[in-house]
């Protein structure tokens, strides 16, 4: 009796836990590809270097992956196309912080 109590018992957790879990929705597919035109200027601190391309209106951070595509790109114009991932930030108080810009899978079109 003590065995079957202790089974239903733990199977009834399992259940109540699962529904916590939630599931995830996806977008059905992946992020949107952009072009994209402006300077690569290399932000941040030595600890921490990220590439970003500053474009008239707005500026795009590069992927840690793609990196190396623009390394040597600095201070030069380029127009590229990539995945554009746009994320909400906010402080701890929970006021905006701003949007930031983040392309992956960058592919090189032209340089000038």
């Amino acid at each position: 009796m003590n065995r079957n109590f202790f089974f239903a018992l733990l199977f009834l957790c399992f259940a109540a836990s699962l529904s916590a879990l939630g599931a995830k929705e996806e977008d059905g597919g992946k992020a949107p590809v952009v072009r994209v035109t402006g300077v690569v200027r290399l932000v941040g601190t030595a600890n921490f270097p990220e590439l970003q391309i500053k474009g008239s209106q707005m500026s795009w951070y590069i992927a840690k992956e793609d990196m190396k595509k623009l390394s040597d790109l600095q201070y030069r114009t380029v127009t590229v196309e990539g995945e554009e991932t746009v994320t909400e930030m906010k402080f701890a108080s929970g006021i905006s912080a701003g949007t930031r810009r983040e392309l992956k899978n960058i592919k090189i079109i032209s340089i000038e």
